[in-house]
C-alpha cells in the first residue's frame, strides 16, 4: 500500500487538477503502468535482499548438512573434530611437541579441546591421566546427543556403564564448537572395525590417537587420525625418565600393533 500511495502522490504532484480530470483515462492507464513497474521493482529488491543474505551465509562458511554429520559414525562432533585437526597443525609446526613432557601433554590437551585439570575429581573433569598411560590416548570428539552414552558391555575390558558425561562437559573447551572432547580408552582399536570406546560407546571417530614409537627407548610418539594418517610427531626433550613409565609406552604400542594405527610409528621406527 505504501508503494501505491507514493505512485499516486507522484502523479498528482506532476499535473494540475484540471489536467488530471481532463485526461483521466490516460492518467489512469499510466498510473496502473507505474504501479506495475513499482511492484515489479519491489519484488526484485526483496529477491536481491534474500539473495544477498543467502550469499553472506555462504561466505561465512556454513557447511552443508552432509559435512556436519558422519553417516558411518553419527556420534562424531564433525565440526569440533575439524577444529581439533586445525589445532594439531599448530602444535605440529611450532616445536612444542619436542619440549618437556608435561608441557607437551598440556599442548596435546589444548589441541584436543580439553582443559588441563590434574586436581579435579576423577569422573568430574580430571584429565591428569590423559595421554599419561597406555590406554587413555584417543582424543574423541562426540556430539551432545551421545555425551552421556554408556558402555553396555560391547566394549570388552571396559567397565559396564563407563559414565563419562559429566567429566566431558567440565573438561571440554567450548571454543572448538558443539559437542565435547575426551581422552577415551584405545583398547580394542586393533580390530577392524575398531572395537573401542570411541567407535562403540560414543559411535564416534577419533580426532587423533597418541602412539609411542617402538624404537629402543620408546621415547618418540606420533599423533594419527582415524584412518591412521600421520598428523604430528614429537620427542620430548626431558628424556625417557620424564615420560609415562616404559611399561605403559610399550603396552600402548602393543595394543596398536598390526593395525592401521601403528603404521606411522612402525615407519618412524624403521628410519631410526
Amino acid at each position: 500500500m505504501h508503494l501505491f500511495r507514493l505512485a499516486a502522490t507522484s502523479l498528482l504532484a506532476s499535473a494540475s487538477l484540471p489536467q488530471v480530470v481532463s485526461s483521466f483515462a490516460l492518467s489512469r492507464h499510466n498510473f496502473i503502468s507505474q504501479i506495475s513497474l513499482l511492484s515489479f521493482a519491489a519484488r526484485r529488491s526483496n529477491a536481491s535482499v534474500t539473495e544477498c543474505n543467502a550469499s553472506s551465509v555462504d561466505k561465512e562458511g556454513t557447511p552443508p548438512l552432509s559435512q556436519m554429520v558422519d553417516t558411518q559414525y553419527p556420534g562424531t562432533a564433525v565440526q569440533r573434530l575439524k577444529a581439533v585437526h586445525e589445532r594439531v597443525k599448530v602444535i605440529a609446526a611450532d616445536g612444542t611437541l619436542n619440549g618437556p613432557w608435561e608441557d607437551v601433554r598440556r599442548r596435546i590437551l589444548w589441541a584436543g579441546g580439553l582443559r588441563d585439570l590434574p586436581d579435579a575429581v576423577p569422573g568430574q573433569g580430571y584429565t591428569g591421566h590423559s595421554f599419561n598411560d597406555w590406554n587413555h590416548v584417543d582424543l574423541t570428539t562426540m556430539n551432545d546427543d551421545t555425551t552421556d552414552n554408556q558402555n553396555d558391555g560391547s566394549v570388552k575390558g571396559i567397565a559396564v556403564g563407563n559414565r563419562l558425561g559429566n567429566g566431558i562437559r567440565v573438561a571440554s573447551l567450548p571454543e572448538l564448537g558443539s559437542g565435547g572432547s575426551w581422552s577415551t580408552c584405545a583398547m580394542g582399536c586393533n580390530q577392524d572395525p575398531p572395537n573401542d570406546v570411541a567407535h562403540i560407546q560414543f559411535r564416534s571417530r577419533i580426532a587423533f590417537k597418541l602412539v609411542w614409537v617402538p624404537n629402543e627407548n620408546y621415547d618418540t610418539f606420533v599423533l594419527v587420525d582415524d584412518d591412521g594418517t600421520l598428523l604430528a610427531k614429537g620427542k620430548p626433550s626431558d628424556g625417557p625418565d620424564a615420560l609415562p613409565h616404559l611399561r605403559e609406552r610399550m603396552m600402548n604400542y602393543k595394543i596398536m600393533e598390526g593395525s592401521k594405527y601403528s603404521s606411522a610409528a612402525d615407519q618412524i621406527a624403521k628410519e631410526t
